[in-house]
């Protein structure tokens, strides 16, 4: 599973969405496009930025089905130890989890 380290991403959440959707999403698409599944590491944010996340993460998913994708908020241990355990649990897929 290759992890992408999203960052840059403003505080608000409309604002972060569109860098997204403007400087990442072409990019995830091309490595979902190559055959890898998608583990997308974000910075954490407050409860605003939930919703645009997880629709990120779902519509992905729909999208380059059977190709895994998943995406974790926040730093250090739990985001590993959660990258850990998305990467051995092959059902798992457009999944929005914070750490």
């Amino acid at each position: 599973m290759k992890r992408i380290a999203v960052d840059g991403l403003p505080d608000d959440p409309l604002a972060a969405a569109g860098v997204f959707h403007q400087h990442w999403l072409a990019h995830v698409e091309h490595v979902l496009g190559t055959g890898e599944d998608v583990l997308l590491a974000l910075p954490a944010a407050d409860h605003t930025h939930r919703e645009w996340r997880l629709a990120i993460a779902a519509g992905l998913a729909r999208k380059h089905t059977p190709r895994r994708i998943n995406m974790i908020a926040g730093e250090g241990e739990g985001l590993d130890a959660t990258a850990t355990y998305l990467a051995g649990a092959p059902g798992i897929t457009g999944q929005y989890l914070e750490t």
